[in-house]
């Protein structure tokens, strides 16, 4: 275990396993389909990676980067993209891919919602590793994922692609860091 993790809330082997019956559902959910995911940077390219490798059935790929823009550190609620698709989405099954679907990844990840409708594609599902329900619906929140990998508390998670200060992306584990490292209590 890295020394900086106080806990490691979810394995390299429950993950492994998760991912796996997420890819074994989204193989039958859209067989014979034109499928197209589009992962969400940065925090969802080891979650995509392993998932499309478990998908059986032929499907492309696209990455896209949404972001909030504000002074310093406070976000303005302005949602942009940052890095848009290089792939057409028109008339095809897409599916996002998402690390984490929180209160604070509603906004961006709904206004992504709303841009890939306007282009026209046959449906919109998405895929999170890890949904953090409780308040996003205290907050009236009603996004709600398709295909939900780990329903987890309200706590700052890193590893298998999530960050905290562009650190601990490639852990292979999910796991909480030490108060101490974020100056928390």
């Amino acid at each position: 275990m890295h020394p900086d993790i106080e806990t490691i809330r979810i394995t390299e082997e429950e993950i492994a396993a998760r991912v796996n019956a997420l890819g074994a559902q989204i193989t039958r959910d859209y067989e014979g389909k034109d499928l197209i995911l589009i992962g969400v940077l940065t925090g969802s390219t080891l979650f995509m990676a392993d998932l499309v490798r478990r998908i059986t059935i032929p499907l492309s790929f696209d990455f896209v980067a949404v972001g909030s823009y504000g002074s310093g550190s406070k976000a303005s609620g302005v949602v942009k993209i940052l890095k848009d698709l290089d792939e057409p989405v028109e008339s095809r099954h897409v599916l996002v891919v998402e690390d984490v679907l929180s209160p604070a990844m509603s906004r961006r990840l709904s206004y992504l919602l709303e841009l890939l409708s306007s282009r026209k594609c046959a449906s919109i599902r998405v895929c999170t590793l890890l949904d953090k329900p409780v308040r996003r619906r205290a907050l009236g929140i009603t996004l709600e994922p398709d295909y939900c990998g780990f329903v987890v508390e309200e706590e700052y998670v890193v590893g298998y692609g999530m960050d905290y200060l562009g650190r601990y992306r490639s852990l292979p584990y999910i796991g909480t860091l030490k108060p101490v490292i974020y100056g928390g209590g």
